[in-house]
């Protein structure tokens, strides 16, 4: 029997890789489990999949100042000794990260195993999680060919994202179904992220009245953030979050306004949905997201703007821009060089549980 334990979380975007996985790996006779935190997001969409789940005591390690980096690092020494425990009970032939912080300590506790860890960063440049996991992963996936330049040579391949399937199988009927809307008029999908945005959902529900005028709005603002004085507005869907209906509401959808998270976006190319991004800005983060939207946006295939620039004016600019070109922005993305991720990452693991084999 092969085995693998997969690890990721924090993030949908450190999950859903894994998920759109998860069908290649049972064909090829794979026995699945995971490893992620005790609470974390991640718990319930992977037994949502019928995956063994354990977790796993862990801790961010943050670039600011902050009393809980005093105790974290004392989590992440636990949650290494619990994954090492795990690992050996399992005994996987291969491991494969996702990222986000619960994976550091799987990543290094197969490592003193000699279990080779194939390891995904999604974004340009490597995460600090992935960074310190990367010394002992035994092959680094990547999104970019930009990324390339940021991974060791002899490890890195360029892979792209792992895309769920699933996606491709939406039912735009379905999702009017679901909204009460009619085919009158194009519809326009608000994504912001797993836990939502809140600056995104304010801008946009500044301009709803206006928008609604030609425009249908499917919004998934996250959760905690539905606005219950707009439950009943005519041409206006709110949810927190969308699992299996996603790809029906993908399907019913003219134009997507998104973060730019790289898993979001990869989605939005394999799905030919022309996009407005709105990275997270370099003051809340490290800039990925900004570095991930570039990207896309000199490729033709999205208009992007910035956290600090976007008000009712830019918003509706960009909306009347990408409508009046959508052609040009789905010609791009069909022209796309994008890989098999699929096939290429269990490839990848293939080989590694071949070298594993052979160890033995």
């Amino acid at each position: 029997m092969k085995k693998i334990v997969m690890t990721g979380g924090g993030t949908a975007g450190h999950v859903t890789p894994n998920i759109a996985l998860l069908p290649g790996l049972r064909e090829a006779g794979y026995e699945i489990s995971y490893i992620g935190s005790y609470t974390g997001m991640e718990k319930q969409l992977i037994e949502d999949q019928g995956v063994t789940y354990y977790g796993i005591a862990s801790g961010k390690l943050r670039r600011y100042l902050d009393l809980k980096n005093l105790t974290d690092p004392a989590r992440v020494v636990k949650g290494f000794f619990q994954a090492k425990k795990l690992l050996k009970r399992i005994r996987p032939n291969v491991v494969f990260s996702k990222g986000g912080f619960v994976s550091v300590p799987v990543v290094l506790a197969a490592k003193s195993l000699h279990i080779p860890a194939i390891i995904h960063e999604s974004d340009i440049t490597p995460g600090l999680a992935n960074k310190i996991a990367i010394p002992a992963a035994y092959r680094v996936c990547c999104n970019f060919p930009e990324t390339l330049k940021y991974l060791p040579e002899g490890k890195a391949i360029l892979t792209g994202s792992p895309i769920r399937k699933e996606l491709l199988t939406g039912n735009k009927q379905n999702a009017f179904t679901l909204c009460g809307f009619h085919s009158d008029k194009p519809v326009i999908l608000i994504i912001g992220g797993s836990s939502g945005a809140k600056v995104i959902n304010e801008n946009i529900r500044a301009i709803l009245p206006e928008l609604l005028k030609s425009y249908q709005v499917i919004h998934l603002c996250g959760k905690g953030l539905l606005d219950e004085s707009l439950k009943d507005l005519e041409g206006y869907a709110q949810f927190e979050y969308a699992n299996k209906e996603l790809r029906d509401l993908f399907a019913a959808a003219d134009l997507v306004i998104s973060r730019a998270g790289a898993n979001s976006i990869c989605e939005l190319l394999t799905l030919h949905k022309p996009n407005i991004l709105i990275p997270l800005s370099a003051a809340a983060s490290r800039g990925d997201q900004i570095l991930n939207a570039r990207s896309f946006e000199k490729q033709g295939f999205s208009y992007v703007i910035e956290e600090e620039q976007m008000n009712a004016d830019t918003l509706n600019t960009a909306i009347e821009t990408v409508m009046n070109n959508r052609d040009s922005y789905i010609d791009a993305m069909k022209k796309s060089t994008q890989l098999d991720s699929i096939d290429t990452v269990l490839g990848l693991i293939d080989s590694a549980t071949k070298l594993k084999k052979k160890k033995k």
